[in-house]
């Protein structure tokens, strides 16, 4: 691979891992008072769920479950993931609050866009159906990488109903001088050798379990719909709805994630947490540790 060839491939993973904008020669690269609890914010246990509600392109499939007076936790995955990214941290808050995962357009068992549009304002309207289908009034909203974008979005757009905000993995703003010889790239004959590349590169670290799944997901999603993806999250900056969420924050990424263009580096007050000896998928890698996290600022948040 030549010296462009090599530098556009760990370009690109910023998309995917929120973070690696970054080139070498050794090619190497980073229950509260506000909430009201009643009924539509809880779930009994004998409920739990796993089924499909209409989304803005189509149906979407919903796993919740859970019970409790703690405010609720909904859950966005990344490019290629589902809700089975979460089954974890499904398990672990279940025993304390309502939880829940869905898969964004196009993944797991949600039905693809007609038109194709994955823009990152159409996953937060997925977001946005999601909650307005479940009848949650207010509660905590975590995604991851693409997925952390749309919780952002919808954030900016709903902040009164989001109680806090967790991302992880989730990318900054993307400069256009680097973004369009790494759209060159994956739409060249050589798509698949490069997408196995980039997956390679994201999976380091990473478990045999969270390996399988992953790359599993990725070889479900086709070409067109994830050239969509990319574009989106290229396009998408973060930083005007950030500027209008007020509410609880918090980024957590692998160590090595920490680049220029990552969002830590762009919005610096955010506070920020890290997690060692994993891939791109933290709360697949080290569930506990992530969980650990998860848990303390939730109970801030229900302190409140």
């Amino acid at each position: 691979m030549s010296v462009v060839k090599q530098k556009r491939c760990v370009l690109f993973a910023s998309f995917l891992i929120g973070s690696m904008i970054a080139c070498n020669n050794s090619n190497t690269t980073s229950g509260t008072e506000d909430s009201k609890k009643d009924s539509m914010n809880t779930i009994t246990s004998e409920k739990k769920s796993a089924e499909s509600i209409k989304g803005p392109a189509g149906n979407l499939y919903i796993n919740d479950g859970g019970s409790g007076e703690n405010i609720p936790v909904l859950f966005v995955h990344s490019f290629a993931g589902s809700s089975r990214d979460w089954e974890n941290q499904l398990e672990y808050f279940r025993k304390t609050r309502r939880a829940i995962a869905f898969d964004l357009r196009g993944h797991g068992r949600s039905e693809a866009p007609a038109n194709n549009d994955y823009n990152v304002q159409s996953l937060a309207g997925d977001v946005a159906a999601v909650v307005d289908s479940l009848g949650l009034d207010r509660f905590v909203l975590v995604g991851h990488s693409i997925g952390g974008s749309a919780a952002i979005a919808y954030a900016g757009k709903h902040p009164d109903k989001v109680a806090g905000l967790l991302v992880t993995g989730t990318p900054g703003k993307t400069p256009a001088e680097q973004a369009k010889p790494i759209i060159a790239s994956l739409e060249s004959d050589k798509y698949d050798t490069v997408m196995e590349q980039y997956m390679k590169k994201l999976l380091t670290d990473a478990k045999p379990e969270t390996d399988k799944l992953e790359r599993e997901g990725a070889k479900k999603i086709p070409k067109e719909a994830s050239l969509s993806l990319i574009k989106a999250a290229f396009n998408y900056d973060p930083l005007p709805d950030l500027h209008k969420y007020p509410g609880p924050e918090l980024i957590v990424s692998k160590s090595s994630e920490e680049q220029p263009n990552s969002l830590h580096s762009a919005f610096p007050t955010i506070p920020y947490r890290t997690v060692e000896g994993t891939s791109h998928w933290v709360h697949l890698d080290k569930p506990d540790e992530f969980n650990k996290i998860l848990k303390e600022f939730l109970d801030r948040i229900d302190k409140k």
